[in-house]
């Protein structure tokens, strides 16, 4: 491809709304403008980039025995309603009334209907296991979207669905997608990680993330360096550490003034006396969507909402109004405690806080706290007349110990690049999709979901591959592979950058030749800005050497090619990074 005859709009400055790198570079570097809130075009370059990572991701989907089909986007009403969907995605859920009233949406996802598709077309266990794909337009209305391609209402998503006899089989496809992820990941040239994570609305039970590394990742992750171990925070499990016998003389709660004192960090202040905030008790109110609840975590800990939810069984809890807290609790926020609560509610108690013995608490009335409290005592099961469920509710974070093996963990950011589910019966259950066995029984069909998200993975990947000068594609989804630089008008250099052009595309290699009319600053900074892998560089000194300036664009400083041999040299370069090339006849 020539420069003069594409279509690479490069730009000195972004949006100010710009902020992620990616959003930035992908503006600036020509590959993409946005057409509304979240809604973005791809212009040439970004749209080789996103086939390229189709590509791999199609190849491998293939090469594991998955089979490609196409479901529609704009879909009844009456699926998601018989899941329960309909009115779970609430207003993330785009949805459309026909001219005739007929209730519609935009698929945020396509669990239902390729569900329906299995339960009319599969019918016996000689049909399994199956897995259907499709790479497909994706539709959820983000109350915010933002950072380009990262959070967008309209987006590109590979998602497969495996269909099985027993949740045995349905594991077994679930760690047959895992390995095909792996080698779709290694080949898109990314650093990532495998962690364990939170299902969230596409429910099931067992699910694992693979999340690209980068700083700017918005999803905080920790991983054990010792072991294998690695989770999403909203998933990370804390370690249980063993919880001592209550002392037979512990001393009896009391009450103390602590005026205006609503923070542990307030509260450990004013109390002094060798307190801390591990010897503290958090207790937050919370709405299950039916009642309040109270919840408590150590003093020091951050509640995970994620983790309150699953232990409460109900998809999300959001913090209570103060009216609420007060209908609870009898008292403002800043002083509830779990002794004397002026109605009777489920408590969810950490673990963790559990072994708090002699812990400081909120006493339930206003600049009050209660010294001395224990659970077993003051607190706890059968005690007040509550419900008390005991549960892993706080966030782990860098250094806290692995669940695993004990050693210290280590945070991270990242971005969700893939996500892989077992279902199990969750949708085919709802819907009914039943199979026969080898004696005419009838079961369910047991079901995995596997997504990657392919436009998110062009954004992605330059969260994690770029520097202040612009992008630095991995050779396997570069637009291009090579940029050819010709410098100045001597007809000699232009011959030399054509021929090698040539030569180059002969080969199979993806080039672009700069054969525009510009001052060489020009030509570099736009080579670095798109992010071209392998950059050439042709003037009339190095042609009297016999040789080419190869300059990569991870490395800081160029090498040197032999003229005649150049090409070669470069397909060969190309190859052993793992990128096919197809050589022109």
């Amino acid at each position: 491809m020539r420069f003069s005859k594409t279509l690479i709009p490069t730009q000195k400055e972004a949006p100010k709304d710009a902020t992620m790198p990616s959003h930035v570079l992908l503006l600036r570097a020509g590959y993409a403008r946005m057409v509304g809130a979240g809604i973005y075009e791809l212009l040439p370059l970004g749209t080789r980039v996103l086939h390229k990572i189709e590509a791999i991701v199609r190849e491998e989907m293939d090469d594991a025995g998955a089979l490609e089909v196409f479901m529609p986007t704009f879909l009844p009403g009456e699926y998601f309603k018989e899941t329960g969907r309909w009115d779970l995605y609430g207003p993330t859920l785009l949805r459309i009334k026909d001219r005739k009233g007929g209730e519609y949406h935009l698929a945020p996802t396509h669990e239902e209907i390729i569900t329906d598709l299995v339960r009319r077309e599969v019918r016996s266990y000689r049909q399994m296991p199956i897995n259907l794909y499709q790479i497909q337009l994706k539709y959820r209305d983000e109350p915010r979207p933002r950072a380009g391609l990262l959070r967008c209402r309209e987006f590109v998503m590979k998602d497969a669905y495996s269909f099985d006899v027993s949740a045995e089989a349905a594991l077994k496809s679930y760690e047959h997608m895992r390995e095909a992820y792996h080698r779709i990941f290694k080949r898109l040239g990314l650093d990532y990680r495998v962690v364990a994570a939170d299902s969230g609305a596409i429910g099931g039970d067992t699910s694992a993330e693979f999340q690209v590394l980068a700083q700017t990742g918005e999803d905080a992750l920790v991983a054990c360096e010792a072991c294998d171990y690695a989770a999403n925070v909203e998933a990370a499990a804390a370690k249980i550490e063993p919880r001592a016998a209550t002392p037979a003389n512990a001393p009896a709660v009391e009450t103390v003034e602590t005026p205006g004192k609503h923070s542990i960090e307030d509260v450990v202040a004013f109390l002094g006396a060798g307190l801390t905030a591990e010897g503290t008790l958090k207790s937050l109110v919370y709405w299950d969507g039916k009642e309040p609840v109270l919840a408590i975590v150590r003093g020091d800990h951050t509640l995970n909402e994620v983790k309150l939810a699953r232990a409460l069984e109900v998809a999300e809890v959001t913090l209570a109004s103060d009216v609420q807290v007060r209908e609870l609790a009898g008292t403002d926020p800043g002083f509830v405690g779990p002794v004397g609560l002026a109605k009777k509610a489920r408590v969810v108690v950490d673990h963790a806080a559990t072994a708090v013995l002699g812990a400081v608490a909120g006493a339930n009335q206003k600049d009050k706290h209660l010294k001395n409290v224990v659970y077993g005592r003051d607190y706890g099961p059968g005690i007040g007349g509550h419900t008390t469920i005991e549960a892993d509710l706080r966030e782990v974070g860098d250094g806290d110990p692995c669940p695993k093996c004990g050693k210290a963990l280590k945070a991270y950011r990242g971005i969700e690049g893939g996500h892989i589910f077992v279902l199990g019966t969750h949708y085919s259950g709802k819907m009914n999709a039943k199979f026969l066995d080898a004696e005419g029984k009838e079961h369910t069909v047991v079901m995995g979901c596997y997504g990657i998200g392919i436009s998110r993975l062009v954004a992605a990947s330059i969260e994690q591959n770029h520097d202040e000068h612009g992008i630095r594609w991995p050779l396997a989804i570069a637009p291009y592979h090579v940029v050819v630089l010709p410098l100045g008008k001597d007809e000699e250099v232009m011959r030399a950058a054509e021929k090698l052009y040539g030569e180059l595309r002969a080969l199979g290699v993806e080039v672009v030749l700069d054969d525009r009319d510009e001052r060489p600053g020009v030509k570099f900074n736009d080579a670095d800005l798109i992010g071209i892998p392998l950059r050439v560089t042709i003037g009339a000194r190095g042609l009297k050497e016999g040789k080419l300036e190869l300059k990569r664009r991870t490395e800081k400083d160029p090498s040197f090619l032999p003229l005649d041999t150049g090409a070669a040299e470069l397909a060969r370069e190309i190859t052993s990074a793992g990128v096919a090339l197809r050589p022109r006849a």
